[in-house]
């Protein structure tokens, strides 16, 4: 009797295991595409993503660089400091979009432009990525809030 009461736990713990390695796989499989990875402007120059990659870039809009096309479409710099990035976008930018400002966009890196589905914008005078902060630290360009 007791070998049979062993048997049917070791069947419920190996049905667990499996259901659980399954389970584990079939998460990882979906968030896949969900992952996007931060790439500062200097990181993408150094080793540039490939095409298809869909990834986050942030830095600062670089002062006179927006240029508004035709329609909704616009092209602007992104600088850390370090390297300068060109970014096309067709959107309605955020109200808070400006040059000298904060920003992180999601999109690819083709032919050396980077082309964004996604633009965010800081949403208020002192926010601003911590991704993006820590980057222009390392640039020396960060100035904190309130700096002269």
């Amino acid at each position: 009797m007791k070998s049979l009461k062993k048997k049917r736990r070791v069947q419920i713990i190996a049905i667990a295991t499996v259901a659980l390695v399954l389970s584990t796989g079939l998460i990882g499989y979906a968030l896949q595409d969900g992952i996007n990875f931060f790439r500062s402007p200097s990181q993408i120059v150094e080793e540039p993503p490939l095409p298809t990659e869909v990834f986050r870039i942030g830095g600062l809009v670089e002062e006179g660089s927006i240029v508004r096309g035709q329609g909704e479409t616009v092209s602007f710099s992104v600088t850390d400091g370090g390297a300068v990035i060109p970014v096309t976008y067709t959107g309605v930018l955020p109200d808070l979009f400006s040059e000298n400002e904060g920003m992180v966009g999601t999109g690819t890196y083709e032919d050396g432009v980077f082309k964004a589905t996604e633009i965010l914008a800081k949403h208020d005078e002192e926010y601003m990525p911590k991704e993006v902060i820590e980057s222009l630290k390392e640039q020396g360009v960060y100035k904190e809030p309130g700096d002269s």
